[in-house]
């Protein structure tokens, strides 16, 4: 069995994932700003971490007491559908932090805790895929999920003698709060719940035949 550590665990996809982890015997160290849902799960370890402040992370690594780290899933993010118009620098600020910054900043600290066969698993977008269909209002979300994409590959070819291995999946439409938050009324053909599944098993063994990659998942977006 094997030890995750999923960020943006307490609902969609994050939430998802830790849930179908537990219940194949694995350990999950599930972090959101609320973990409210994550509570009395069996072989889920919740903390209250907001990504957003370097602080933080650095006092919940340390609390992990050097617990080894099989897979990191850097899975929260932040979303916003903003006119580049009203799209203010605190914005801008506010999503990298999130969604690049924090991801990073985590990555960096729990590195040392992981073995030569581990995985980091980054969630990016298929919005940050170079030459794929783009959408209004969605200029800092997409900008980021290319850092994230950028980040992925630079980050394996530093790991690429002595792990762990590094990959990101660059997701399409996944029906979640967040999605629908933005685009109200919008239906994506996946539920986070079947989308787990996949996420789940790419933690677990696509370091087996990958690194550096970014896949593409989706079936709605070209």
């Amino acid at each position: 069995m094997k030890t995750l550590l999923i960020t943006g665990a307490g609902k969609g996809i994050g939430y998802a994932t830790a849930l179908l982890a537990a219940k194949q015997g694995h350990q999950v160290i599930a972090l959101s700003r609320n973990i409210d849902a994550l509570k009395g799960i069996e072989r889920i370890n919740p903390y209250a971490v907001d990504l957003a402040e370097p602080e933080q992370i650095e006092n919940f690594v340390a609390q992990l007491d050097g617990t080894q780290i099989d897979v990191l899933l850097n899975n929260a993010g932040l979303l916003t559908n903003t006119p580049v118009g009203e799209s203010k620098f605190a914005l801008y600020e506010r999503i990298y932090k999130v969604n690049v910054f924090g991801l990073a900043e985590l990555t960096r600290l729990v590195l040392p805790l992981m073995n030569t066969s581990g995985h980091i698993v980054n969630i990016s977008s298929m919005g940050g895929i170079q030459g794929s269909a783009k959408f209004p209002g969605l200029s800092i979300y997409s900008s980021s999920k290319a850092a994230v994409i950028t980040l992925t590959e630079l980050w394996a070819e530093e790991f690429k003698e002595s792990g762990p291995r590094c990959n990101a999946l660059a997701l399409g439409a996944v029906q979640t709060q967040m999605l629908a938050e933005a685009f109200p009324g919008f239906d994506a053909p996946i539920t986070a719940e079947d989308f787990a599944t996949y996420v789940l098993d790419f933690c677990l063994t696509g370091q087996l035949y990958y690194n550096g990659k970014v896949l593409q998942v989706s079936s709605s977006t070209p």
